[in-house]
């Protein structure tokens, strides 16, 4: 788990050291163990280690294989790396290091860019042939890794964050309006392969680029689930359903504990992460490290469900850490969060995995989180609705997007509006492809191939990455993925969502954890804004640097600013917290 940057130019000039080690001077906080480059001509990689596995120097990064003539920045984790050791070894491989990244050159060397297929993790590589200067861009199935790019004619920049290609001093930093719309539109999400700047661009999950040596690039899809039944498994009973989840899953969690450091649990009290606990104490998992958080009441909203993390710790006696944040180290610590996103994302959550990150940091360096369950098994509350959707798409609309394109042509200053309904679009579009004909698993793939990646997924990595802190999320194991499509939506909608996973967690956790109303991490002081909280986003909105930019109507923000608790949107996000955090990302990043 790490940082990557790289430079590679078309135009006959050579890298740039220097550039390529402000790239990574950004990217130092999510790799503080190591840093290295290697430049050799128009090719140049950084790279920033978090020592996860194989602790040795032989496995720093950028890694060089002179015998193969390649060279690989690597962040991830692959986790049947020993097996596919294994295998290669069997055709004549020999190994230098003991680690994952070595693994992924020789995969490469011996099957080309269909080494993805082999791999059972979480990645973004960039692999960089001597002999034919060709180059394979690579990130994983869920997009858990980030790649972030800005490929013009002259040359191709790639990073793990947005900040790092802003680091090279040359890419547009001007605000891309369709992605403008999308961020007011589909609540906050940005899919790939746009960003809110212009000149940056990320690919898209489960996607190979690869690039000639005269720039010239191809794109290949290397994964996309199917939904619905396969052949044979029609007469499959919700019982059959339910122990072939749980076979899956405990595999999903087992293959997150490789790592030659400890690995916790972040422990919402949730279903889903209680599940991940449960599952590792079955396993024989003693001593394990699990973290809560909790934030100050407001406005009648209990800010924390320490009850059941609480629960869930004393019932399988793990070392539980439990971390309270007051209202004043909560907006303490709000610049530092917002600067940690490699975009601006305006969910709450954010806060409390980045403090949360801070405190785990101190004890490990690997964690597994229940990021995913909902958006693989149904838990959102607008699904059911889809069962019984004569449009789908109006269902959808209704339940997930924060306003019509009509409200944002009131808010938006005019040349700031996209040409059309370009977010509506999107997902129409989206819906209409083949593949998913029952309404529910149109928004179920819609929103684990698009929304998860760019939202909850995001979110988890930028925090926990802020702190050195490496999180991986079993539920987006893609053989638990790929499992969870076939199954008929009515066994995912059951008891009010994720059924088929309460019946899997009956069999392991306390029933208390998984009868219960759904939870989210509560910052209720960001929803309610008041007090110094409004103070702080006027300010915020008020600067020369947003007159300047002037992106939102100046009534609409005055009407913000007047009674903020009374601008929800359909998702429960404050309409005040959403344009506010935009102005102080950009302001954050001196944009």
């Amino acid at each position: 788990m790490c940082g990557i940057c790289g430079e590679i130019r078309f135009d006959g000039r050579p890298a740039s050291p220097e550039r390529i080690e402000r790239m990574g001077n950004c990217l130092a906080r999510r790799g503080p163990d190591g840093a290295g480059q290697v430049v050799r001509g128009n090719m140049g990689l950084g790279h920033r280690r978090l020592k996860i596995i194989d602790l040795s120097e032989k496995a720093q990064q950028p890694m060089v294989d002179p015998d193969l003539g390649l060279t690989i920045a690597f962040n991830g984790c692959i986790y049947n790396y020993p097996e596919l050791r294994g295998e290669l070894s069997a055709k004549g491989y020999k190994f230098f290091s003991h680690g994952d990244t070595e693994v992924i050159l020789k995969a490469y060397h011996a099957w080309g860019k269909d080494c993805v297929q082999r791999f059972k993790g979480m990645f973004a590589f960039a692999i960089h042939e001597r002999d034919t200067g060709r180059v394979m861009l690579a990130r994983d199935r869920f997009g858990i890794k980030p790649l972030y790019i800005s490929h013009t004619p002259e040359r191709l920049y790639l990073a793990s964050s947005l900040q790092s290609i802003v680091k090279t001093g040359d890419v547009d930093t001007s605000i891309d309006r369709e992605a403008l719309h999308h961020y007011m539109s589909f609540h906050a999400v940005v899919p790939a392969p746009l960003t809110i700047l212009k000149g940056v661009r990320k690919l898209p999950p489960a996607t190979i680029r690869l690039v000639e040596p005269d720039g010239s690039f191809t794109d290949e899809i290397f994964w996309q689930p199917s939904f619905g039944l396969k052949a044979g498994e029609e007469s499959l009973s919700s019982n059959d359903w339910r122990d072939m989840l749980m076979e899956s899953l405990k595999a999903a969690v087992a293959r997150r504990m490789v790592a030659d450091v400890p690995v916790g649990v972040l422990l919402s009290g949730g279903v889903d992460s209680s599940l991940i606990v449960g599952l590792l104490a079955e396993a024989g998992q003693s001593g394990l490290n699990t973290f809560s958080i909790g934030f100050e009441d407001a406005n009648g909203e209990v800010g924390n469900e320490f009850v059941y993390s609480d629960l869930i710790a004393k019932h399988y006696g793990t070392q539980h850490h439990k971390i309270f944040v007051p209202g004043a180290e909560l907006m303490e610590n709000l610049p530092g969060t917002i600067g940690a996103m490699s975009e601006p994302m305006v969910s709450y959550d954010n806060i409390g995995f980045y403090l949360l990150s801070r405190e785990v940091s101190k004890h490990i360096k690997v964690v597994q989180s229940g990021q995913g369950a909902d958006e693989i098994f149904g838990g959102y509350h607008w699904y059911p609705p889809m069962a019984q959707a004569a449009d789908p798409l109006g269902a959808y609309f209704k339940a997930f997007f924060d306003r019509t394109h009509e409200t944002l042509s009131r808010q938006l200053s005019p040349e700031w509006m996209a040409d059309g309904d370009v977010s509506l679009d999107f997902v129409r579009r989206h819906f209409a492809i083949g593949g998913a004909d029952d309404p529910v698993d149109k928004a179920l793939r819609l929103d684990s191939q698009i929304m998860l990646v760019d939202d909850p997924v995001k979110r988890v990595d930028n925090m926990t990455m802020a702190w050195g802190l490496e999180a991986r999320v079993p539920f987006l194991d893609h053989e638990l993925a790929e499992l969870a499509a076939r199954m008929p939506s009515a066994e995912k909608l059951k008891q009010g969502g994720k059924g088929v996973l309460k019946e899997v967690a009956r069999q392991v956790i306390p029933s208390e954890v998984i009868d219960r109303k759904k939870g989210y991490f509560p910052v209720p002081q960001l929803k309610y804004i008041s007090g110094p909280y409004l103070d702080m986003v006027r300010d915020a909105l008020s600067t020369q640097a947003a007159r300047e930019r002037s992106l939102f109507r100046q009534d609409y923000l005055e009407t913000l600013f007047a009674d903020p608790t009374s601008h929800i949107t359909p998702l429960q996000g404050s309409e005040l917290w959403q344009v506010a955090l935009l102005e102080m990302w950009l302001q954050t990043q001196e944009l």
